[in-house]
């Protein structure tokens, strides 16, 4: 994954970066490293919370999708930030997104990565390793940006120095009908909010 990921290396620009400052949930408490978390859409009415699933007829790796049903919160997550300070979550900081779903026969980690699957269009999927930062790791580090009120989640690790992509995530329909979470310039923008499991 490090040698398609650099091959491909074009900077997107799309991304601002503020000072960081903590994140907080929609009852207005800061994000918690450990706590379990749901990332849901700010606008409703097109979809829950994000979950974990297969694609098609396979079992592996489980794709970070968008629940279909609006009422449906997804699947929790924890954040571990590279550098948390006091055990808050900060915006524009390198951090890992473990989900916390159900039991499946996927034995590949939690742990949220780039998976790139069609041309232009990097899927977010399990599989990714926490911790150890580095060129090895890139493609499991994310970001939690502010967006006026709201967060979006992006992709622009700053934990090596290496040329990556740098964009925000958005919600990418695949061939299978389920909105993935998702790098690529044809798609807006997701903006979130945190709920506390």
């Amino acid at each position: 994954m490090k040698v398609s990921l650099l091959a491909f290396s074009i900077l997107l620009v799309g991304v601002a970066v503020a000072a960081p400052e903590p994140v907080v949930d929609t009852s207005g408490q800061k994000l918690r490293t450990g706590v379990k978390y749901y990332i849901l859409p700010v606008l409703r009415g097109k979809g829950g919370g994000l979950t974990v699933s297969t694609s098609g007829n396979t079992t592996c790796p489980l794709f970070v999708v968008q629940e279909k049903l609006e009422l449906l919160n997804g699947t929790p997550v924890t954040f571990t930030p590279y550098n948390a300070k006091n055990g808050v979550v900060l915006t524009s900081t390198d951090l890992n997104i473990k989900s916390y779903g159900p039991t499946t026969s996927c034995d590949k980690p939690p742990v949220w990565k780039l998976l790139k699957v069609l041309t232009g269009v990097w899927f977010l999927s399990t599989g990714g390793v926490e911790g150890n930062p580095g060129i090895d790791t890139v493609v499991n580090w994310f970001k939690i940006e502010k967006a006026d009120k709201d967060y979006v989640i992006s992709f622009c690790p700053s934990v090596c120095k290496c040329q990556t992509l740098c964009r925000e995530l958005g919600l990418y329909v695949g061939d299978d009908g389920n909105k993935h979470l998702s790098l690529s310039d044809k798609v807006p923008s997701f903006k979130v909010n945190f709920k506390r499991a």
